[in-house]
């Protein structure tokens, strides 16, 4: 029996030994620590890539105001290191180091800031993720086009940053909300023809099918009269004309233009006085305040069935 154990012993003994060799080669060729080498989840992004984490991240960064949101609203603001100077949603997102643009950030404090993680979304270009890929940094990309898309990204965050549990109840109570508007709107028979004017600069700019300003039209009992057009693109004065909304939604930075342009005096928003605005942020970040944009849109189209929302 002794010369047994001795026998088992000694294999053991040189099977923890091949271990260890192998273990160390591998170290040696990677220049790194073994613990660095096991990822401990593997999570398909936006963009189609295939990202790989090594534990719960710890300091985050966002290239995206819609990405602060989210964080914050998950109740990760105490691992946020880094936002755009546009993330100032919420408040306390202002008191965050800001690197820059989602376009254009600062790599040198990107790098200074040491993070774990760092989300972008629609808008950083592929040469930017990739040279911050080049360096050795965690990039996840968001990218929503619409309702759906954005509950599985708050969803997928929350799967990452261990925080599945607050993202369940988030997206259920955003689906509540969504559902008490839809369930009105749907069996309206009368839809009112609406435009979107996010923005005059170099034309006018506004939303077709594929974006989730479209559906949050749609859902609100809106009949986009864009919606033969793909994404966010042009149109031109004329056909807004002959297309004759009943109702202009325009952006904070479109609204001026709007209310004031004599070329909309022949269409029925602006003879009936429907030229309206909202605030851009609930109605253009894919976030959790979308279902407040939702709330505010089925008002503005529909204010014979809908309260004006609390601000």
């Amino acid at each position: 029996m002794t010369r047994i154990k001795t026998y088992y012993k000694q294999i053991f003994s040189r099977g923890i030994t091949l271990f260890l060799v192998i273990l160390t080669v591998a170290t040696v060729l990677t220049g790194c620590n073994p613990s660095e080498q096991i990822p401990t989840q593997y999570v398909f992004d936006d963009l189609g890539r295939l990202v790989a984490f090594n534990g719960t991240p710890q300091r985050i960064i966002s290239l995206a105001p819609s990405n602060t949101e989210i964080l914050f609203a998950l109740g990760l603001g105490d691992k946020l290191v880094g936002v755009t100077s546009w993330c100032d949603y919420p408040p306390e997102a202002l008191d965050k180091e800001q690197v820059g643009e989602y376009d254009t950030p600062d790599m040198e404090k990107i790098v200074a800031l040491n993070p774990d993680l760092i989300l972008v979304s629609y808008g950083t270009s592929m040469e930017i993720i990739n040279g911050m890929v080049g360096l050795g940094l965690t990039v996840f990309g968001i990218k929503s086009t619409d309702l759906d898309d954005v509950l599985n990204d708050i969803r997928t965050i929350g799967e990452i940053t261990d925080k599945e549990i607050e993202a369940q109840a988030l997206t259920s109570e955003m689906e509540s909300r969504i559902q008490a508007v839809t369930i009105q709107t749907t069996e309206l028979e009368q839809w009112p023809k609406v435009f979107y004017l996010f923005d005059t600069y170099g034309g006018l700019w506004t939303v077709g099918q594929g974006t989730f300003i479209h559906e949050l039209i749609e859902k609100a009992g809106g009949l986009n009269i864009c919606q033969n057009l793909t994404g966010y693109t042009t149109i031109t004065l004329e056909e807004v004309i002959a297309r004759n909304p009943e109702i202009v939604i325009a952006g904070e930075w479109a609204y001026d233009w709007a209310i004031n342009a004599t070329e909309l005096s022949s269409t029925n928003a602006s003879q009936t006085d429907r030229i309206f605005t909202c605030d851009d942020d609930l109605v253009q970040r894919p976030g959790p305040r979308l279902v407040e944009g939702l709330e505010w849109l089925a008002y503005l189209i529909h204010p014979e069935i809908f309260d004006e929302p609390e601000d």
